[in-house]
């Protein structure tokens, strides 16, 4: 189709108007700004065709009129072919504003209630949501979306008991901090109220599978003592500490 037919209307898709008035060029160049504009990478012509069902060198065409359009029309985006395909951008001089928009929500300050659980995550990581609402005796869902959308925690596997999704500081985290690596943390033991200790909060290993003791000949017990202590039969003899029972983990 030549240059003159798609402007006197004489053939193509952009001069023909529908049965109802409507132009299908109209309605293509639409579609293909609809794509374009969800679109997080260059697209290719070939699959803007297949999307629109029309033919690659009518696309081609109106993706080069669109961006024409735009450029004459000073808005604040720009359609470039960059990487073998077609994709919106921002106009360069625009650039800062638009770092000012999107920087604004990264240097908001935290909330304290942020700050207790990113504190607990840093501690105790890989730590699950549901420990680390333990710790602070309230759900943590949002605030841990609130870490996660920041960058400053990250998903960590899953915990092998439970299912559980754990949770990590991450790089942006030591960034930020100041930190060469999470050794360089301060100790928290002066700042840990009186009802926690340093143990329910200093990382831990999850192993993806129970150790498995050696097996053991059974030890004899000694007159007057129970089963349950016995030597060698894995129960401890220590009372449980008086202010912890309600921060241990069901097991």
């Amino acid at each position: 189709m030549s240059e003159q037919e798609r402007v006197d209307g004489t053939g193509g898709t952009s001069g023909a108007v529908g049965a109802g008035g409507e132009d299908p060029g109209r309605r293509v160049r639409a579609a293909l700004e609809a794509v374009l504009m969800v679109a997080d990478e260059p697209v290719r012509v070939q699959a803007l065709a297949r999307a629109t069902g029309e033919a690659p060198d009518e696309v081609d065409l109106l993706l080069r009129e669109l961006a024409g359009e735009y450029a004459e029309q000073g808005r604040g985006f720009e359609l470039r072919e960059v990487g073998g395909g077609w994709r919106v951008y921002s106009r360069a001089e625009h650039a800062d504003v638009v770092e000012a928009f999107l920087l604004d929500g990264q240097t908001a300050k935290l909330t304290q209630a942020a700050l207790e659980t990113l504190a607990i995550v840093a501690y105790r990581q890989p730590v699950s949501r549901a420990r680390v609402s333990a710790v602070r005796g309230v759900s943590v869902d949002g605030v841990m979306r609130t870490l996660l959308t920041r960058g400053l925690v990250c998903e960590a596997g899953v915990e092998a008991t439970s299912g559980a999704t754990l949770y990590r500081t991450t790089e942006e985290f030591l960034q930020r901090m100041g930190l060469d690596g999470l050794e360089d943390l301060p100790p928290l033991a002066p700042f840990l109220p009186d009802e926690l200790t340093v143990e329910d909060l200093e990382p831990r290993e999850v192993l993806a599978e129970p150790v498995r003791e050696p097996v053991r000949e059974p030890v004899p017990a000694a007159p007057g003592v129970g089963d349950d202590e016995v030597p060698g039969r894995g129960a401890s003899t220590q009372e449980p500490r008086p202010g912890l029972e309600h921060h241990q983990e069901d097991s």
